[in-house]
């Protein structure tokens, strides 16, 4: 029981978290268009260390997209991106954790992208067909990808080299990979 609750509590927080950098983003006109810095997908190295950062970061889109404005296409989809790079990288953590600790750091750099190739292949056809934006799939693969490697490759990892060194915060020690 207490294990489930921890698992809802981690999860709650991670979406709440997620949804007001979302909107932290948004009132600085980055969480939205063709070019999307989103300070919350840094969030999405989580997965490595604990898997309630899937339905967290997950219900975090969502809601964050919902709250942003979004048309129905794009909170559905866009939020199934998320869902699609979190269980990536929580994938990544479950296959580097069986790997001796000195060999694991260029897995490392992998974490975050399961969440980037998600985005790429996701979010430029709701930019081209759902809201019009003018611009063609290939250049909104390039804009997104560029504000993903922004949010989850470089803010993400600054994240994910913190959280590893403060094992007492979030640790893959902790994770249930095992």
């Amino acid at each position: 029981m207490k294990k489930n609750t921890l698992f809802l509590v981690h999860a709650a927080a991670i979406a709440a978290l997620y949804t007001v950098l979302t909107l932290l983003a948004n009132a600085f006109g980055l969480a939205n268009y063709a070019i999307q810095v989103r300070f919350s997908e840094a969030l999405t190295v989580l997965p490595w260390f604990t898997p309630a950062a899937i339905p967290g970061l997950f219900a975090g889109c969502l809601l964050s997209n919902l709250l942003t404005g979004a048309l129905p296409q794009d909170v559905i989809f866009g939020s199934l991106a998320t869902l699609l790079g979190a269980v990536g990288t929580w994938l990544l953590g479950k296959a580097a954790a069986k790997i001796p600790a000195e060999k694991r750091m260029p897995w490392k750099f992998l974490a975050p992208v399961p969440p980037i190739v998600a985005n790429i292949l996701i979010i430029p056809p709701i930019l081209a067909f759902v809201y019009r934006f003018e611009g063609t799939i290939p250049y909104f693969m390039l804009t997104v990808g560029l504000g993903e490697i922004i949010s989850c490759g470089i803010l993400g990892m600054i994240l994910f080299f913190s959280l590893e060194k403060r094992p007492g915060i979030i640790s893959p020690d902790r994770d249930m990979h095992k």
